[in-house]
């Protein structure tokens, strides 16, 4: 899967992916991910990328043109199912759209600053627009990292316990159940003597009435979901 993440900071995006499990992936070759600098694609000589906003207010806007050319060409050397926009008024991120989005190909993640993005580069290019969460932050730049990392987890591949991403928080609807390692016992704290039994069946039910009793006292939201 190829990710294409427009942003006026390239180098603010350097370190998510070169560590774990995104590194792992890259090396693999199941995920590609590249940066790309949206000043690269300014005509002015000062590189700028943004203007005063039309109608008065405060706060600089992003300008079409620089946005425009980097996804045309991009999209002139690939077909890509997605152009993603980082905004707070997007649909809020959960794991059902990173489980839809790790079937696709190819995505462009645009990444806002300042006070946003001129409203004709959504209206044109953007074909889904994605929040983390109900907050402002400085730019758009770590919800993206944050997004690629939903989804590469979830490619076939990169993760060495095919398993482990589908016993994930909120892949069956339900927070996840305690998990405890070693030691048994720690400064009079034990493990629940169910999970050393064996017994795979009872173990599986005492886990799921532990995410039914761990989602209704933290999420009860989605229960009612």
């Amino acid at each position: 899967m190829r990710f294409d993440i427009i942003t006026v900071l390239p180098d603010l995006l350097q370190s998510p992916f070169a560590h774990s499990i995104l590194q792992r992936a890259q090396k693999k070759g199941i995920a590609e991910i590249h940066v790309h600098n949206l000043r690269d694609y300014s005509e002015s000589k000062q590189k700028s990328v943004d203007d005063y906003p039309y109608g008065g207010g405060s706060g600089m806007v992003m300008q079409i043109a620089p946005f425009a050319a980097c996804i045309e060409k991009l999209q002139s050397e690939r077909k890509y199912d997605e152009v993603i926009y980082m905004t707070p008024d997007g649909v809020t991120l959960n794991q059902d759209i990173a489980n839809s989005l790790s079937t696709i190909e190819n995505v462009i993640i645009l990444c806002g600053h300042y006070k946003g993005i001129d409203q004709r580069i959504r209206d044109i290019y953007v074909t889904k627009e994605i929040s983390i969460g109900d907050y402002v932050l400085s730019g758009g730049e770590l919800p993206a990292a944050i997004l690629v990392d939903a989804i590469i987890r979830l490619i076939p591949g990169v993760l060495s316990d095919e398993t482990s991403a589908l016993s994930d928080s909120f892949q069956d609807g339900l927070l996840d159940a305690p998990i405890y390692t070693r030691p048994v016992e720690w400064r009079g704290h034990k493990v629940p003597d169910i999970l050393l039994s064996g017994h795979e069946a009872k173990i599986t039910a005492w886990r799921h009435e532990q995410q039914l009793i761990r989602t209704k006292e933290r999420r009860p939201d989605l229960l009612n979901d």
